[in-house]
């Protein structure tokens, strides 16, 4: 199932889907996406999204942490 990691920050983005590449070498490193609010005018008003499938319920347990410390949080896609 894929799983969409949401952040604020485009940084807090990139760090999350670099440090799982290398917590998960089976991911390769997860794909980063803007994502624009809809409604929203202000190109600044976005989300960015790690883009994660294939992790078991195991590793999930530890991405929510990881998420959590960089002020995101996880969605299932």
């Amino acid at each position: 199932m894929t799983q969409l990691l949401v952040f604020g920050e485009r940084d807090d983005a990139e760090e999350v889907a670099e440090t799982l590449g290398e917590r998960f070498p089976g991911l390769g490193v997860p794909r980063v996406v803007r994502e624009t609010l809809a409604g929203e005018d202000d190109a600044e008003d976005a989300q960015w999204l790690v883009v994660v499938e294939g992790l078991d319920e195991a590793a999930l347990a530890e991405v929510d942490e990881l998420v959590a410390r960089h002020d995101g949080w996880r969605e299932a896609g």
